[in-house]
């Protein structure tokens, strides 16, 4: 494993007793102290952004949503994928009717606002995007995918570190009820292995996987937790077959389709029994977590576990490479 990774991954994000994150400060209990936080949205070129301002921005909205609005959108954001830039116009109008700000810049938006929802579709202009919301020492939650590379991905992970700024990425498909009563609550005993699914369109500008299939290889990671160590992967112009290896012995497998019906899930096997998954539940299960990692600066994913998330699929790029081979996640820097 490269050494400056191992050393990362060894370290633990800790916020200390009335530690100042941008401008939060937080108590002994970890809650933060402001009375209304103010979010910013960086990216109007996902579905993602209206979704996540209808939700905070509700007039009655869940209580576990309550304290918090969205107040200023940088809408940019792709330049060179039609599906995402040509979207950029509905969405503006969109959040401009629930009382945000446009804004022209990354730096204004900052001065702003508390913390931010970098939700910019495209995952090449993210390191730049994240490293100025880093600078400034704003939390934030940074969107599927974190970026269009796992050496990008480090470098942001590892630069939030090294200035003391919380983090938190995940798919809203990592709280399906059932694969969160899997992980947390004991639903099937040990968990044997696991098969996941979603959809896998491609995007020339991204690993294979990191566009869509991130969604079922996160079901599948939610399920299993981290430790995988290798991935072999099979590819036909429908579907795709990623195997991977844990240390501890199981297996566990995402298909990803590019025919057939749009759909999330998979089946999750233990030692009392089997699960199949369920459906998609929408944004609100996530909004609410990036909620409670805003009041407390405590994210509910490790950095560790979201790294190796992109460690497989970077792997599983690098398999296809190799016409198949098993490739060792340490192999990937």
């Amino acid at each position: 494993m490269n050494s400056s990774r191992r050393s990362f991954i060894q370290k633990s994000m800790v916020l200390g007793a009335a530690a100042s994150i941008g401008t939060f400060t937080f108590s002994k209990d970890g809650k933060a102290q402001n009375a209304l936080i103010k979010i910013g949205i960086i990216g109007l070129d996902t579905s993602h952004s209206p979704a996540f301002t209808k939700l905070f921005n509700a007039e009655n909205p869940k209580p576990e949503l309550s304290g918090f609005k969205v107040v200023a959108a940088y809408p940019y954001g792709s330049k060179d994928i039609e599906s995402s830039y040509k979207r950029i116009p509905d969405y503006i109008h969109q959040v401009e009717e629930l009382g945000v700000e446009i804004v022209d810049s990354i730096d204004s938006l900052l001065s702003k606002v508390d913390v931010v929802l970098l939700e910019t579709n495209d995952g090449k202009p993210r390191l730049e995007q994240a490293l100025q919301v880093i600078k400034a020492k704003k939390l934030f939650f940074i969107d599927k995918p974190v970026a269009s590379s796992y050496t990008d991905t480090l470098k942001i992970y590892q630069e939030a570190e090294k200035n003391g700024v919380p983090i938190f990425s995940a798919s809203s498909l990592r709280y399906l009820s059932n694969a969160q009563a899997v992980r947390n609550d004991n639903k099937i005993g040990k968990v044997l292995g696991c098969d996941a699914f979603s959809p896998a369109t491609l995007e020339p500008g991204h690993p294979d996987l990191f566009w869509y299939g991130i969604h079922g290889v996160e079901i599948l990671f939610t399920v299993m937790g981290p430790g995988c160590e290798s991935v072999t992967r099979f590819q036909t112009p429908d579907t795709e077959v990623v195997v991977g290896k844990w240390k501890d012995g199981r297996i566990g497998t995402f298909r990803g389709m590019r025919a057939g019906k749009h759909e999330y899930g998979g089946t999750a096997f233990g030692t009392e029994g089997n699960l199949v998954l369920g459906n998609y539940e929408g944004y609100e299960p996530l909004a609410i977590h990036i909620a409670q990692f805003f009041k407390t600066g405590k994210s509910p994913v490790s950095d560790a576990e979201t790294l190796e998330i992109y460690a497989f699929m970077e792997a599983a790029d690098e398999s296809k490479r190799r016409g198949g081979a098993s490739v060792n996640l340490g192999s990937i820097n």
